[in-house]
């Protein structure tokens, strides 16, 4: 017989319990009451009840019987249901059978109202519309059990573990784990929908700026298109192609002799370096080599270059 990956939480029960845990999440607010694990005696009853918040309730182990919305259903292991606030529920264990049960009891309050417009602007749009879809559906979930389709279960004691680490990150984790139980409860029921947009990125404008950070943080070495290709997973023809398309159709040996050339000018205004140490420095070859692509480009040599800024700044270059 496998163990129980949930006894753990019985060592100490009001681990969860014990934490004030208030979760922002878009223009919501999610409080939680309870988070446990509880066990069913066999033949153990519950009256019928209800509460005024939600509660996911997941039956990990064992089996039993539900009774809400006028109907009665067997419960098994690997199920889950969900009742809402004012939700009358009547809950059963087998006779001959105990039934565990990880319950999450939570308050949610909608905080658009009365929010200032600068508030409302500072939270992601993305995850407002996310919580939005996934709070409409919650208050249309069925009042039917059905499998814990996508492991919701498992956030349980990723939480549990979190808290009795308490190391960095755990209130981050357990917040998070909340969170995914909400959104793998209501993924479980499936409800037909088309698929949500998600935020997208221009990947080409993505891979053409990581180029250039690349490119300027290696030019005074051996930079190549092939490595540069590589280290983007991309082909170095389609490098070629991105670096054209948004580098006003410049190549990449002269993107990289660009990046080159305006070292080189830093250093000729801001020290007093040797155009020979400058030119091997920003990664030529020699002096004379960026001689005559500095002339090239520029219409003047470096020594010229140099003179000419240091006029304009009003520096003495009698000596030069």
């Amino acid at each position: 017989m496998h163990p129980f990956p949930f006894d753990v939480m019985r060592e100490r029960r009001e681990a969860l319990e014990r934490l004030d845990l208030h979760i922002r999440w878009g223009h919501y607010e999610i409080r939680v009451l309870r988070f446990h694990l509880t066990t069913f005696g066999p033949g153990k009853t519950v009256g019928f009840h209800q509460h005024s918040e939600f509660e996911f309730h997941f039956i990990p182990r064992g089996r039993g019987k539900v009774a809400m919305g006028g109907r009665e259903f067997d419960l098994s292991a690997g199920m889950f249901y969900l009742t809402g606030p004012g939700v009358m529920h009547y809950q059963e264990a087998h006779l001959e059978e105990a039934m565990d049960e990880l319950c999450l009891h939570i308050d949610i309050v909608d905080r658009t109202t009365g929010m200032k417009p600068e508030d409302s602007l500072a939270v992601d749009r993305w995850e407002a519309a996310d919580s939005r879809l996934c709070m409409e559906r919650l208050h249309k979930l069925p009042l039917v059990p059905t499998m814990d389709t996508y492991g919701a279960m498992s956030c349980f004691l990723e939480a549990y573990q979190a808290c009795i680490a308490n190391t960095v990150g755990s209130y981050t984790t357990i917040k998070q784990s909340v969170l995914q139980i909400v959104l793998r409860a209501v993924r479980a029921y499936e409800m037909g929908d088309e698929p949500v947009s998600l935020p997208s990125r221009d990947l080409q404008a993505i891979r053409y700026r990581l180029a250039l950070q690349y490119i300027r943080a290696n030019y005074a070495g051996v930079v190549t298109l092939e490595d540069l290709a590589d280290k983007l997973n991309i082909s170095s023809r389609q490098l070629q192609r991105i670096l054209k398309t948004y580098h006003g159709n410049g190549s990449f040996s002269s993107i990289v002799e660009d990046v080159r050339l305006e070292a080189v000018c830093r250093q000729l205004k801001d020290t007093a370096h040797s155009v020979e140490k400058i030119a091997v420095s920003e990664g030529f070859s020699n002096g004379n080599y960026l001689h005559a692509v500095f002339r090239k480009r520029f219409g003047m040599t470096p020594s010229e270059y140099r003179k000419r800024e240091r006029l304009h700044n009003g520096e003495d270059t009698t000596h030069e």
